[in-house]
């Protein structure tokens, strides 16, 4: 089970053009490509990187994390994470992105601040996993 880097943050932001023009005008990221999730937002690059993902979903941006919705690991060994997640009895949601070529695995952390953990599409989904819900 190896994390190999931060991959991104995302934000709730109030204002969602304000922001992208802050983050643009005075950070230096710029919008880029964005799978269609079902909800509006914008992916923020530094370089080829997407290091901030904006969420425009009113009911995140109220939460016990304020703005933040969650940070982003990327990592290897699928298989390993869930059992760990498994063995602490933690509930998780867990799903696959096609078009963007990942699975995704959200959990929450001991404060409430829901944790991403992206992989390979091409590693398997372990036969015991119960995709669960509810986070």
């Amino acid at each position: 089970m190896t994390i190999v880097r931060l991959d991104h943050y995302n934000l709730a932001p109030n204002d969602m053009e304000a922001t992208v023009k802050f983050y643009e005008d005075v950070v230096g990221l710029h919008v880029g490509d964005r799978p269609d999730f079902g909800v509006d937002g914008y992916w923020l690059y530094a370089g080829e990187q997407a290091v901030l993902h904006l969420l425009e979903e009113e009911s995140r941006s109220t939460g016990p994390t304020g703005r933040l919705d969650h940070v982003a690991f990327w990592a290897t060994d699928l298989a390993s994470h869930i059992e760990r997640l498994q063995k602490a009895d933690l509930q998780f949601m867990l799903r696959t992105v096609e078009v963007a070529g990942m699975h995704q695995l959200f959990f929450k952390d001991v404060d409430g601040v829901t944790i991403e953990i992206g992989f390979p599409s091409n590693e398997p989904v372990p036969d015991t996993v119960d995709r669960r819900m509810g986070l």
